[in-house]
């Protein structure tokens, strides 16, 4: 049955309502919505999972003999990663514990020769003054004639060879002198510069293996059986799984309330909405991410066009949920901050270096083990005691 014009217009006009309710209705929503919620709200999907990448250098020139560790694999701080070929540096080592030695010897037989330089100071003074009193007694004798002027004579002539030879002997002591005055033999410069030698020799040779600096996972491994490794040469990176961050890159014009300490959510794509990740805003990076590249802007060379920038923001996870579902560094994600607590300073950074990774002891033990082993050889190449003074001699006048 057709329908008249009055059914027509009110069917439509019911539609247009409904329509127009709709739009309000959604209208109504949204504006609710961004009252209460969306405008505390900054949403990002320009957001990625990051960590520290600790890069594993070689810090001794070898050749790789063993390789220990294999991409994946989880390491701990201290473990063997990669053992070089030590022929060489055990060689160098050697040179430079003799080196040490012969500068031992040699320091402790100028001491002696010191000693003996000062003896001989003493023995010449005895000699010159038994001659000195020889001459005063031929003065008094003289007038008398007891001692003829001939022996008078001879007697002066030989105290002034005797006074020579004291003068000869203060010079070649004061020579001694210049070489060791002020130190003691374990402190003299000839054994220090010997025994920096065999230190440097020694954590050469230490560092033929390399260690873990910090526990993580192993990736980008570059090390080959018979590479030929140099200091400074990467041979893997390790990765720690259980501190990692969030890198939000938000637009410019959406960062007037962000503040380190506004509680984030975080949904990576590796598990969907069905898992949500809770951080804080820890700090915001001091510059967008252009004055940082390679290149840098320079807009007063040439033609300007105005890009809204991005700025880094730092967004910390919470550990426990890092290790009841895991993340790997360069997952995306969208990050939302709750910016409604907008109080604080934008530049109270909340960014902590505590976790583990960011100090290392693996160095520590080799300078002190090298050190040890140097004063083993300075112990059984110095004569007397080390740690006695220099005396000055009984030269008289």
């Amino acid at each position: 049955m057709p329908l008249n014009r009055k059914q027509i217009r009110t069917r439509r006009n019911i539609g247009l309502i409904a329509v127009a309710a709709t739009a309000m209705a959604t209208g109504l929503y949204f504006a609710v919505s961004w009252v209460t919620k969306d405008r505390f709200v900054v949403e990002t999907d320009n957001a990625f999972v990051t960590g520290n990448l600790i890069p594993v250098y070689a810090d001794a020139t070898g050749v790789v003999a063993q390789v220990l560790a294999e991409e994946t694999q989880n390491v701990e701080r201290g473990d063997l990663l990669i053992r070089l070929d030590a022929q060489r540096a055990s060689a160098a080592l050697d040179q430079a514990g003799s080196d040490l030695a012969r500068a031992v010897r040699s320091v402790g037989a100028l001491f002696e020769n010191r000693r003996q330089a000062c003896e001989r100071i003493a023995s010449r003074i005895a000699a010159r003054d038994r001659v000195r009193h020889d001459l005063v007694r031929y003065q008094q004798a003289t007038p008398s004639g007891s001692v003829s002027q001939q022996v008078l004579q001879n007697a002066r002539d030989q105290l002034a060879s005797l006074e020579a030879d004291v003068k000869e002997a203060r010079a070649d002591t004061q020579s001694i002198e210049a070489r060791i005055v002020g130190v003691t033999p374990a402190t003299h410069p000839d054994i220090l510069s010997a025994k920096a030698k065999y230190l440097d020799a020694y954590i050469e040779f230490a560092r033929q293996n390399i260690k873990a600096p910090a526990s993580g996972y192993v990736a980008k491994r570059k090390a080959q059986i018979g590479d030929r490794v140099r200091p400074g040469d990467q041979i893997m990176i390790i990765v720690p799984l259980d501190h990692l961050w969030v890198e939000a890159n938000l637009w410019e014009n959406t960062m007037q309330r962000v503040r380190p300490g506004q509680p984030a959510k975080v949904v990576v794509d590796l598990y969907g909405r069905s898992i949500v990740y809770h951080g804080t805003v820890e700090g915001l990076t001091p510059g967008s991410g252009s004055v940082f590249a390679l290149l840098p802007p320079d807009n007063a060379t040439g033609n300007f066009i105005h890009i809204v920038q991005r700025v880094p923001v730092r967004i910390s996870l919470r550990t426990d949920e890092l290790q009841k579902d895991p993340l790997r560094p360069g997952l995306s994600t969208v990050t939302t901050i709750d910016v409604k607590e907008d109080k604080s300073s934008v530049n109270a950074s909340q960014t902590t270096t505590s976790a583990p990774e960011y100090v290392t002891n693996i160095y520590d033990d080799d300078l002190k083990q090298g050190a040890v082993k140097a004063e083993q050889i300075i112990g059984q190449n110095l004569f007397g005691n080390a740690e006695q003074p220099m005396r000055h001699c009984a030269i008289g006048e």
